[in-house]
């Protein structure tokens, strides 16, 4: 991403009330993007990222969505749109985990993450996709994580789901390309969040050793990727998936 601000393009990102979803709308909200936004049950921290969008000089607009429910996610565009306009820029970053070994999982927790990662991911490109083949522009980003690519003893339901993630990019980038509209996947590896940083000393030093850059990611770094992919920049990329992982996932 550079400095100078791109045509203006309305974005949308899930799951945005911290984290890397948060970095994301920051990252969007640079390249001059007003962006609406969704999030779960966090409304203090969605009105810290409307204010941190808004800092940014652009407009927001944060809706309460549970982007498994097809209703909310048509009422979260429609609210966006009739805001901003089209949405023509969209990111899925919600995304939930319920780890336990695959012998105690319960159906429960399997549907619960598979539902929220995988198919609230397909809810809103299908919800978007209309929009953007009449704009013939499109840039979709599905964040993904190197759980998906290698596998993690406990977390069955979340890498099926976040496996499942590049197989449906790759899909929407082939039906989509014709018009002009881009699919890609970033996938993190560790990154530095408030849960990882209440995580023991001991685990914090075992996942840096496993890292051949030695150290956890940081939100703003996933950002600026899937910013990049948004980019007018990044038009003859799709169907890629793009590891921001300290090179934990290389070879898978």
């Amino acid at each position: 991403m550079t400095d100078a601000r791109e045509i203006e393009r309305v974005a949308f990102v899930t799951g945005a009330s911290r984290g890397i979803g948060r970095a994301i709308t920051v990252a969007l909200a640079r390249a001059g993007h007003p962006v609406g936004f969704c999030y779960g049950s966090d409304a203090a921290g969605a009105d810290a990222t409307r204010a941190a969008i808004e800092h940014e000089g652009v407009k927001a607009l944060a809706v309460q969505a549970d982007v498994t429910d097809t209703a909310a996610v048509d009422a979260a565009f429609s609210a966006v749109e009739s805001e901003f306009g089209r949405i023509t820029i969209l990111v899925n970053n919600a995304g939930i985990s319920r780890d336990g070994l695959v012998a105690r999982m319960t159906d429960e927790h399997w549907r619960a993450v598979i539902d929220t990662n995988l198919t609230g991911a397909f809810n809103t490109i299908k919800r978007a996709t209309p929009g953007m083949m009449r704009e013939r522009y499109g840039r979709i980003v599905n964040v993904s994580s190197v759980v998906g690519q290698m596998g993690q003893a406990g977390q069955a339901n979340y890498a099926a789901a976040k496996a499942g993630l590049v197989g449906l990019s790759r899909s929407i980038a082939r039906e989509l390309a014709p018009r002009h509209i881009t699919c890609n996947v970033v996938a993190p590896g560790p990154i530095v969040t408030t849960m990882t940083d209440e995580m023991p000393a001991e685990w914090q030093s075992q996942i840096e050793a496993a890292v051949p850059l030695g150290r956890f990611g940081t939100a703003d770094e996933c950002a600026a990727v899937v910013a990049f992919l948004c980019s007018d920049a990044a038009s003859y990329v799709t169907g890629a998936l793009v590891p921001v992982d300290g090179g934990l996932g290389m070879g898978h």
